[in-house]
């Protein structure tokens, strides 16, 4: 089953739902992740694909955790041709399991502010932000999109994680009440939210994206949209890199030269870039004549 996207209306509701297991394996990977930082960042890469699913082509959108928790920043850049890329502060942090067995990421996300800015290329990006309410992402995105963009929602996230530390499920819906959503379409929508079981559930069954929200959406004559194709992709390249150094004073280039070698890895996907003394000296001479 691909990472995929699928978009979807009913009668005064728009929902998307999205399997992200693939894509969350990837940044796994990536970031050596424990297990609740894991579902920590799928969690919150989910949630960022899902709603830059709202955005024009060319836009984009990052989504923020600033919490005093052991994980420190969650962050993840979304677009919505269905790339993303995101980071944790700590990736080995792990917490002992809930009473209930499950994951304590609210606990290590901690209390603190949750930040979404949508870069949309015409003048400074918009942001917004809210309290983190529980740490445990979707709750925190639900609230965030009800306080500060005054729209009510639902956001469901999940990440199944095995005990060799891989997500063995993961994915999330958005269901958002459309301008002409009446009281019967509204009393509708939260019995069916009251029904629905976990969507890490739903994956770990063979439930695709689509599937999704026909489970949720059981009782609504669904028109299907779009599906798009997702995957774990970053902005950074070695002419990107090079540009960091370029920006650096002349006193840091001199102690890279000195040095004889540099390694920039990319916060974002943990991509290594090597530079040797002889690079160092030519971009060390390229800065000094722009100075």
């Amino acid at each position: 089953m691909s990472d995929t996207l699928v978009k979807a209306i009913t009668k005064g509701v728009r929902i998307y739902a999205a399997v992200t297991t693939d894509l969350v394996n990837e940044a796994i990977r990536r970031h050596d992740c424990s297990p609740t930082a894991a579902a920590a960042l799928g969690r919150t890469m989910t949630g960022a694909l899902l709603m830059a699913a709202n955005l024009k082509n060319k836009e984009a959108l990052t989504v923020s955790f600033q919490g005093n928790g052991p994980l420190g920043y969650i962050t993840a850049d979304a677009t919505p041709e269905g790339y993303v890329r995101g980071y944790v502060g700590n990736p080995h942090v792990d917490l002992p399991l809930k009473e209930n067995g499950k994951l304590d990421v609210g606990g290590a996300v901690g209390q603190g502010m949750v930040q979404v800015t949508r870069f949309t290329g015409l003048g400074d990006p918009m942001r917004g932000s809210s309290e983190i309410v529980s740490g445990e992402i979707a709750e925190d995105l639900t609230n965030y999109l009800f306080v500060s963009e005054q729209t009510a929602s639902s956001v469901g996230l999940g990440v199944l994680v095995g005990t060799d530390c891989k997500a063995m499920a993961s994915g999330g819906f958005i269901l958002q009440m459309m301008p002409d959503a009446d009281e019967e379409i509204i009393t509708r929508v939260e019995e069916a939210l009251k029904k629905v079981r976990p969507v890490s559930s739903m994956i770990a069954d063979g439930v695709d994206a689509k599937g999704i929200i026909a489970e949720l959406m059981a009782d609504f004559d669904v028109d299907y949209l779009t599906s798009t194709e997702l995957a774990f992709k970053c902005k950074c390249n070695r002419e990107r890199i090079e540009d960091v150094l370029l920006s650096l004073s002349h006193k840091d280039m001199e102690q890279l030269v000195k040095d004889g070698h540099a390694e920039v890895c990319c916060q974002f996907c943990g991509e290594k870039y090597q530079f040797e003394k002889d690079e160092l000296e030519h971009l060390m001479k390229l800065a000094d004549g722009v100075r």
